[in-house]
């Protein structure tokens, strides 16, 4: 009942806003610019993070966890900006397929703000799911359902868990965003991991929101309670977030976390072991070293941000002995060709 409770009053906080600005036309909540020239959009980290975690503890966190024999890949891109044309978004999900990456997870910025481009993005990834139930399950037409040939499980279309993983950026949480993100991904703050077969040990991957270019304090203290704390011994560990933390060239801008907030993340990602935490939103490619953890921060992969072929996407490769590489994944198609 106490949860239940809780739920009803974070969803009240979030949806009567939105309901309001619905009411007036969806310009009640207008946008702002930051000093910086950088997009924030209005909706709160803290409340956001308070929605996640409810979906995240109540839904995500025994499903999304998974488990490899040995080697295994990831692929990552950032910056997508969705509107009416997803072939991007679609490439990358075609390449992760093609090469068995076993997830793909996205920086931030996934499409930009209206609902005729989140119906758009949403076709296409149930699209790709069904790609992905069709490659890796055997169907069932007598009744409808998809066997796990590793496990023997028959599970519905619907039970089937699409490895696409997601953090929040700027631009989607603006013109009421956040309401049409989550009517896709609901949570922007989550973790999972992944069992390395017979070595007793876990890669660890943890989503953070900072679309407002800060974790927010909710999100901090959340943190310092040990929501991430496991008794799992863990190997590797990777951060996702949007927002950048190091400036790429001194004509591009750094993050807006405080300085005390940056310092404090610093150390979070030493102490968690992370491997490589990555970044987004600032549309510029970043590789350094940093206490021991690598930081990469990825280019858009928009096509109208980058329009001509490169190499947007990044794949992770970890090997069963605990060696982390990667390499740069080039992005081939060209809009109106």
């Amino acid at each position: 009942m106490k949860d239940n409770m809780m739920i009803r009053d974070i969803l009240k906080k979030f949806m009567l806003p939105c309901a309001a600005a619905i009411v007036l036309g969806g310009l009640v909540a207008c946008e702002k610019v930051s000093p910086a020239g950088v997009l924030l959009g209005v909706s709160g980290t803290d409340d956001r993070v308070k929605m996640s975690l409810v979906y995240y503890q109540t839904y995500l966190e025994e499903t999304i966890d998974g488990e490899t024999e040995g080697d295994y890949s990831f692929i990552v891109g950032s910056d997508s900006h969705v509107t009416t044309d997803t072939c991007r978004m679609a490439e990358m999900l075609q390449i992760g397929l093609d090469n068995d990456d076993m997830f793909y997870a996205h920086l931030g910025d996934i499409a930009d703000t209206k609902a005729q481009y989140y119906i758009s993005l949403d076709h296409t990834l149930k699209t790709f799911k069904q790609k992905y139930a069709a490659k890796y399950f055997i169907y069932d037409s007598e009744t409808e359902e998809y066997e796990d040939p590793d496990t023997g499980r028959r599970l519905t279309f619907d039970d089937i868990v699409y490895p696409f993983f997601p953090v929040v950026g700027n631009h989607d949480i603006t013109h009421n965003g956040w309401s049409l993100y989550t009517s896709i991904f609901h949570s922007s703050f989550y973790e999972f991991t992944i069992k390395i077969g017979d070595t007793g040990l876990y890669d660890r991957f943890i989503f953070l929101d900072s679309a407002n270019g800060t974790l927010g304090s909710y999100q901090i203290d959340v943190i310092d309670q040990g929501v991430f704390d496991t008794d799992k011994p863990i190997r590797n560990t990777f951060v996702f977030t949007h927002s950048n933390l190091f400036r790429p060239s001194s004509n591009q801008f750094a993050s807006t976390f405080p300085r005390e907030e940056l310092y404090y993340m610093l150390n979070k990602f030493v102490e968690w072991k992370c491997a490589i935490v990555f970044c987004g939103h600032v549309h510029a490619w970043d590789d350094r070293e940093f206490g021991g953890v690598r930081y990469l921060t990825l280019e858009s992969m928009s096509e109208r941000n980058s329009p001509t072929p490169g190499d947007y996407l990044v794949r992770v490769n970890c090997k069963k002995d605990g060696t982390v590489t990667y390499d740069r994944v080039r992005m081939n198609y060209t809009a109106g060709k």
